[in-house]
């Protein structure tokens, strides 16, 4: 017990020097600062390039909305079919696989809203429109020493730009305020082999969205001409356009819906457009920012912390434990050798060996050579006396009768000798040897009596 008290207090000994190291050598990150070269667009991220004061305002306002963790593909089965927007926002930490895409568009030709803010979005995510091809040109890259926080730095020289139309997207707006690195729409008509101007005329009616795939004869009322909401020196900043059922809307600059843009001017009213036009359930893309369910939550949560390290830490303590107890340093010391056989043991070995054997005269002669010892002993003769010789002394000596201690012993001598015999006849030789015994007081080895008092 004290050496695996000394086991126990030494573990615990080596754990807590191990979190004690852990915890002074720990140094917190520092929280990367923000930068419009690697922004982070995420809903769960508060600093000026991220998008959580949308999400949280649209939450506390009562509009359903939710962060999508999965794969695109499910948005066509399950929980997706109660998802009526999708919204990707800047460059993704995950880029859009061909497979993805398709899917996600799938989504959209079946009466899905797709809203892409980004400066350059993938092309997967910009199908043509009949003849009309969209694209997004940069005009402007940021640079390493602009401070998104700083409205004034993002904002230089750029001018608000107002709606060209009026539209459900420019309802109760005046004028936006992009950033200096805001991107351009091209709009191609591919048979014109033109541009198209933005538009002087309203957007129409467009059939209420559904499901129903592959799309009816309805969609096709659909003007499939990209429609511009909001423009500037003939650059369009925001667009839509019908695809299948559905519509994709394109918004050039993130920095509208950002934590550092968003109060400017009338972005925020902006943003509630392009997302609430239509009824239903609001998606942000969490799993291309890399918040997907497939990351395993518990490390998730630790991430940062020593508490992965420790835990890693204690495993391999565990392991090595577990190892070197099954593992020999030295040379093999012998075990302490402790005889705990007794001739009982012995005698029960044998008794079942003769009886399966059916041996039963070697099992007298066991028996009867003992006897007879302890009775020449007794008598005062030789081992190798007559038996008659050895018969009258003992009952000289004792009450036994001469001629019954004679016959007992001569039929064990012809048992043994090879007179034939069965098991009844030999239990009852044993039985008058052991009569024999304890008539005459005959003592057992000391050995023998210790372990029968044991019994």
């Amino acid at each position: 017990m004290r050496q695996r008290l000394t086991i126990i207090l030494t573990i615990l000994v080596v754990l807590g020097v191990l979190i004690i190291l852990n915890a002074v050598t720990y140094v917190r990150e520092e929280k990367a600062q923000d930068s419009e070269l690697a922004p982070n667009r995420s809903t769960y991220h508060s600093g000026p390039t991220g998008s959580r004061a949308l999400y949280d305002f649209l939450s506390e306002s009562g509009y359903k909305v939710m962060r999508w963790r999965e794969l695109p593909d499910k948005l066509l089965n399950g929980s997706g079919q109660k998802v009526q927007t999708f919204v990707v926002i800047g460059r993704t930490q995950l880029p859009f696989t061909e497979q993805q895409a398709a899917s996600l568009l799938l989504w959209v030709q079946r009466g899905g809203r797709l809203v892409l803010i980004d400066r350059r979005p993938e092309n997967l995510l910009l199908p043509k429109s009949e003849e009309w091809t969209i694209s997004v040109i940069e005009l402007n890259f940021p640079g390493t020493n602009v401070d998104p926080s700083n409205p004034k730095e993002m904002t230089e020289n750029v001018e608000a730009l107002q709606p060209v139309q009026a539209t459900l997207f420019t309802r109760e707006i005046q004028a936006v305020m992009p950033s200096r690195f805001a991107s351009a729409i091209n709009i191609l008509d591919e048979d014109k082999k033109g541009e198209l101007q933005p538009a002087e005329h309203g957007r129409g009616n467009v059939p209420k969205p559904h499901k129903d795939s592959p799309p009816p004869e309805a969609a096709k009322l659909v003007s499939p001409a990209p429609v511009v909401h909001i423009a500037g020196d003939r650059k369009a900043l925001l667009v839509d356009y019908a695809y299948g059922l559905g519509r994709i809307v394109v918004l050039s600059d993130p920095y509208i819906v950002a934590n550092g843009g968003i109060g400017l001017k009338d972005n925020l009213q902006l943003a509630i457009n392009m997302l609430t036009t239509t009824d239903g359930l609001i998606a942000f893309d969490e799993y291309h920012q890399g918040r997907g369910i497939t990351q395993n939550a518990f490390a998730s949560y630790f991430s940062g912390t020593p508490v992965l390290a420790i835990g890693a830490q204690i495993i391999l303590l565990v392991l090595v434990l577990l190892w070197t107890r099954a593992r020999r340093f030295a040379r093999p010391l012998p075990l302490v050798q402790i005889d705990r056989r007794s001739s009982l043991e012995f005698v029960a070995s044998m008794a079942e060996l003769q009886e399966r054997s059916r041996a039963f005269d070697l099992a007298i002669e066991n028996i009867y050579s003992r006897t007879r010892r302890v009775l020449a002993r007794h008598a005062g003769v030789d081992y190798n006396s007559p038996r008659t010789e050895i018969a009258k002394r003992v009952a000289s000596r004792s009450a036994i009768d001469a001629h019954w201690l004679e016959t007992l012993m001569r039929q064990c001598e012809e048992t043994i000798n090879g007179a034939p015999i069965n098991w009844r006849q030999s239990i009852d030789l044993v039985r008058r040897l052991r009569e024999t015994e304890g008539i005459l007081g005959l003592r057992m080895r000391s050995r023998d009596a210790r372990q029968a008092a044991g019994l």
